[in-house]
């Protein structure tokens, strides 16, 4: 199909919004043990918002709620478990402001209901949601952290004012002083078959 006026120009994904209810730990495994460099940290009142580069422009993020105690669960990749609720939301890549307004015009005009441009500092986005209740984003880089050299005393990219340990070592000594261990999730395995699901091999 040829491109048109209209033709929304994606850029993968901007950032994958995840969970944690331990950030120092998601900080060491991400960055340290995954090589996924942490790029950009965010922090208000309510919530820690980090974000771990993987692709330029491309980003997994985690929040980490204040004061909210979380179930702490694991389950294997494409299994189903009700207890699967790590997923937040999805922001999708845009080149610039321009594709950003387009967009939210073009969900307008389909009848969707979509925020005004929301401006985050490093990133301006607006919000919406597909028909399966999905919490979706669209965003532009206004300062791209990724594809770069990190500097982890830029506060415009850094703005945690108590950021966790293991920010503290990368900022203060480059490195990070230990990783953390995982652990396979065969124990849910189980949990799924006392539930009555089976699973093919």
């Amino acid at each position: 199909m040829a491109a048109t006026p209209d033709t929304v120009h994606w850029r993968g994904v901007h950032h994958l919004a995840l969970v944690t209810a331990d950030m120092d730990a998601t900080v060491r495994f991400w960055h340290g043990v995954l090589d996924a460099r942490l790029v950009t940290t965010l922090a208000v009142p309510a919530f820690k918002h980090y974000f771990f580069e993987v692709a330029p422009g491309n980003t997994i993020a985690f929040f980490e709620y204040a004061d909210q105690p979380l179930d702490s669960f694991a389950k294997p990749a494409g299994v189903p478990y009700a207890k699967a609720a790590q997923f937040d939301h999805l922001s999708l890549h845009l080149p610039d402001e321009d594709a950003l307004i387009r967009l939210r015009d073009r969900l307008k005009a389909h009848g969707c209901e979509v925020t005004d441009v929301v401006d985050h500092g490093f990133l301006r986005s607006i919000y919406f949601s597909d028909p399966n209740g999905i919490a979706l984003e669209a965003s532009w880089w206004t300062l791209d952290p990724t594809g770069r050299p990190v500097d982890y005393t830029d506060e415009r990219l850094f703005s945690d004012p108590d950021p966790v340990p293991a920010v503290r070592e990368l900022r203060d000594d480059g490195h990070l002083h230990h990783t953390v261990a995982t652990r396979l999730v065969d124990g849910i395995i189980e949990d799924l078959r006392r539930e009555g699901i089976t699973l093919e091999p």
